[in-house]
């Protein structure tokens, strides 16, 4: 889920990109993922940026896992930060960069 340029190249893979750059429109489109039961939902961070709380709501369960990933605008290293704490809360400690 992202802006058009970001995310379009993801159906040459079978993924199902859902172009939303509004914060509005892309809340109802999570929304929508979600009572659809995706297992994974990959967003731009730059979308995520505007995302923050409707993300959140989601934070403590299983599923769906929302990746975050970098959009045409570049990397931030949130979508990074973000899969490190998810590894941190399912195991105990950093088993990425080594540190806990």
């Amino acid at each position: 889920m992202g802006d058009r340029d970001s995310i379009y190249g993801f159906a040459a893979v079978g993924l199902e990109p859902v172009v939303a750059e509004d914060p509005e429109t892309a809340a109802d489109r999570l929304k929508e993922l979600v009572a659809r039961d995706y297992a994974v939902i990959y967003i731009t961070e730059a979308l995520a940026d505007k995302l923050e709380k409707e993300i959140a709501r989601y934070a403590d369960r299983p599923l769906p896992a929302i990746i975050l990933i970098p959009g045409v605008s570049g990397n931030t290293g949130k979508g990074l930060t973000s899969v490190k704490r998810s590894v941190e809360r399912a195991i105990g400690s950093d088993i990425i960069f080594g540190e806990g």
